[in-house]
């Protein structure tokens, strides 16, 4: 799956089937179903869950949890808008997918 793909994937109902968890939680955030996003990613520490994570709670506005998760991940937070962060986080996990 590409990013055009996965982003079009957002008219649908539901996530396309088999994306990884951290895909999937971009993907229920984006259709606005926050707490599902994070139930998805919040148990795990490995770096692409951690970085969804940070920014779930980035776009939820706790700060301080947020950078706890970049940490986590390696990351800075960004400077970027949402927006941006969401489709640079996509298109960097959509290249493990192929």
């Amino acid at each position: 799956m590409n990013y055009a793909e996965f982003s079009d994937s957002l008219m649908a109902d539901a996530p396309p089937e088999g994306l990884s968890e951290p895909l999937a939680a971009l993907w229920l955030v984006a259709r606005d179903r926050w707490s599902d996003a994070h139930e998805t990613v919040r148990e795990l520490t490995r770096p692409d869950y951690a970085w969804v994570h940070a920014y779930l709670h980035h776009v939820e506005g706790v700060i301080w949890n947020a950078d706890y998760w970049y940490r986590t991940a390696g990351r800075k937070r960004p400077s970027c808008s949402l927006q941006e962060e969401w489709e640079q986080i996509a298109r960097e996990l959509l290249k493990d997918v192929g």
